[in-house]
């Protein structure tokens, strides 16, 4: 299958190297989060990705049982033009084989035709890049933001935790769960969209969450109430986390018109 049709299946090798944590959970009713980053044209075609995924892709995305989709640009981030996409999967199956699915679609190939059979020498996009994570059981659903269901603005913090080994990472997602984090979050009035443990992508080991707030004011004040929190104070002091983290990529991103997150 060409690599510039719109949705591509994961490799078959890094779907067998999988853990079997992962596997497991489509029984546990946790979803998978399918994170891809468009590197665009400059000029004319930059809006390319963008008007296709509005007009034809997420139609066809929601079709087949994909959704919520998010889609992004940098607030404050990369500088070169990237559109971000979040496929929200219910099951590892949903996965693999949607891009047969799409491109079983009718409608999806009738009205999306110039994306979809795009040559060679006129790409609507330089270069894709995805990770695979599958959401984490204390949230094992991703959460749409009320300001998107009240219609209000909002920008997201798309936060990545590197671990130098896998035990560290999985030691860093126990904080999260069994430790009592992502309660602190909610204490403490971050809101979380979702909480993924990567299992095919770059800088692995690692876990990415994204959180949503108002603007860059509520940012900053929902930030600083998490820092003096008792029980956060206490659990990022507690010796058995220690050194778990090793590199921090933090990210705004603001939606599009178009997003469904």
């Amino acid at each position: 299958m060409n690599r510039r049709e719109f949705l591509t299946t994961t490799g078959a090798v890094g779907m067998a190297g999988m853990s079997s944590l992962a596997v497991g959970a489509d029984a546990g009713g946790r979803e998978y989060f399918e994170f891809r980053q468009y590197r665009l044209h400059t000029g004319s075609k930059k809006n390319q990705v963008g008007n296709f995924l509005r007009d034809v892709g997420i139609p066809a995305l929601n079709r087949i049982g994909i959704g919520p989709v998010g889609v992004f640009t940098a607030m404050y981030g990369p500088s070169a033009p990237t559109l971000y996409v979040m496929l929200v999967h219910k099951s590892l199956e949903s996965v693999m084989t949607s891009s047969a699915r799409l491109l079983a679609d009718d409608k999806y190939c009738k009205d999306g035709a110039n994306f979809v059979n795009a040559s060679l020498s006129d790409t609507a996009y330089v270069r894709v890049e995805s990770s695979l994570m599958v959401a984490f059981k204390d949230m094992p659903q991703l959460s749409v933001p009320k300001q998107k269901v009240e219609n209000k603005s909002r920008i997201f913090e798309l936060r990545t935790y590197e671990s130098h080994s896998i035990k560290a990472s999985k030691k860093k997602i126990e904080m999260f769960n069994e430790g009592g984090e992502i309660a602190v979050f909610n204490k403490t009035g971050l809101a979380p969209v979702f909480f993924g443990e990567t299992i095919v992508g770059p800088l692995m080991p690692n876990l990415t969450y994204m959180l949503v707030f108002d603007d860059l004011t509520d940012r900053d004040a929902k930030w600083d109430v998490f820092r003096v929190d008792p029980e956060w104070k206490r659990l990022s002091g507690d010796p058995q986390y220690r050194d778990t983290v090793s590199n921090i990529t933090d990210i705004i991103l603001r939606p599009t018109k178009y997003s469904q997150i």
